[in-house]
């Protein structure tokens, strides 16, 4: 198994992956742009996980000068608990720590309680926050 920097013939195998483990995804989630738009902002951070030569897991990081965002931390189903998906969030707090990030947030949907017991296997922990957003184009 690889962990690498994602480079643009990814972009098909990519789109499949998240497909299929983020499905029915809302406007602002469609793969081909989340993947676009990353590109042009730390693409350095959008990483792949290949095994025999096949995309089989991804994840996504941020920073903003101040806090670190992880994205698009998935794994294909087949290739679950196998820990790529633990070799994936460690490839991106490598490269956020590399940039100086001192802190790293990111959001489990509350119903997904397999997610939030991976996190917490890798030292997360939940913070007594209130996540809440605002769409700023019509697009998404």
């Amino acid at each position: 198994m690889e962990i690498r920097p994602y480079v643009e013939r990814d972009f098909d195998a990519v789109v499949r992956l998240w497909e299929e483990v983020f499905p029915n995804p809302a406007a602002w989630n469609e793969p081909g742009f989340v993947i676009r738009t990353k590109l042009t902002v730390q693409r350095e951070l959008l990483f792949v996980a290949v095994v025999d030569g096949e995309i089989v897991g991804t994840a996504m990081g941020g920073f903003d000068g101040h806090r670190g965002w992880v994205y698009a931390v998935g794994v294909s189903p087949k290739h679950r608990r196998k820990g790529i998906g633990s070799q994936l969030m460690r490839r991106v707090e490598e490269g956020l720590r590399a940039m100086g990030c001192p802190k790293l947030n990111l959001q489990v949907r509350g119903a997904n309680a397999d997610a939030a017991r991976f996190y917490e296997s890798l030292g997360y922990s939940v913070e007594d926050r209130i996540s809440m957003g605002k769409r700023l184009t019509e697009h998404v």
